[in-house]
């Protein structure tokens, strides 16, 4: 389904329960709103379940130039009051755990609870240096250059060996997104600056970890974050990297789940 939403019309979805509590789920980059596939029949039983590709990505309409992490954090809140969802448990992977952190700071009375999951709140300069090369690339030689080097980027060894068909169902994803989404929503993350505000968060939050990433949202970084965020609490899902709701789904809707579920009670 599509939307006219912040000046953009956005694709979406939403499935789960009529008339339970919301979830909203977010993607990272190069990620569409498929990515969560692994989650809904785990969320259904209890929610109503809220997924949307980025600006950019996917489904939704890219524009050209760069992104602002305030501007995509717009459009999410556009995206709630043009379908009525007035607060909402929220979840997002990648830049999506790092946008859903600035909704947090921003518009905390829209929101239930905050998952944050493999992601940062500030870029660093040798994070950076990854980004500002694989931009290089795509520049120069568009999307499909960065397909093979993001998706080895993604997943463990062991997993990639023994689950090709989920490798080529992720190339796919990637070479879905648009050229213009993929540079606006890069140029947002490259901009990430929120590790000094989160002190400020109230929402009840949970930040999530592959115990396997080493480059997006490491469990240790993750642990930092949970401790800058007045009781916050951290969990690592087994045998995940950076997209850990794909390589261990079971794993993590245990852990996202269990922490969603407490607020049924």
């Amino acid at each position: 389904m599509h939307i006219e939403a912040n000046g953009t019309r956005m694709r979406y979805s939403v499935e789960g329960r009529e008339g339970a509590p919301w979830v909203t789920l977010v993607t990272g980059i190069a990620n569409d709103l498929s990515m969560w596939d692994g989650q809904i029949g785990a969320l259904a039983p209890g929610f109503r379940i809220l997924r949307y590709d980025l600006r950019g990505q996917g489904g939704t309409q890219a524009e050209g130039g760069d992104y602002s992490i305030a501007l995509l954090s717009g459009d999410l809140v556009a995206l709630w009051d043009a379908l009525g969802v007035e607060t909402t448990h929220l979840a997002g992977l990648g830049l999506g755990g790092a946008m859903i952190q600035d909704v947090a700071l921003h518009h905390p009375g829209r929101l239930l609870s905050l998952a944050p999951c493999c992601c940062r709140a500030k870029m660093v300069p040798d994070f950076a240096l990854m980004w500002h090369k694989l931009v290089e690339t795509v520049r120069r030689s568009g999307m499909e250059a960065i397909v093979e080097p993001t998706v080895q980027r993604w997943f463990s060894d062991e997993f990639k060996a023994a689950n090709p068909a989920v490798l080529e169902g992720m190339r796919q994803m990637i070479r879905g997104t648009s050229v213009a989404g993929y540079l606006g929503c890069v140029s947002a993350f490259l901009k990430l600056d929120l590790e000094d505000q989160l002190h400020r968060i109230r929402t009840p939050a949970l930040y999530i970890s592959g115990a396997d990433d080493r480059i997006g949202g490491p469990p240790a970084l993750m642990q930092g974050l949970a401790a800058m965020v007045p009781g916050a609490r951290h969990a690592s899902v087994p045998g995940a990297a950076h997209i850990a709701n794909l390589q261990n789904p079971a794993g993590f809707n245990a852990v996202l789940c269990g922490f969603l579920n407490t607020f049924l009670r």
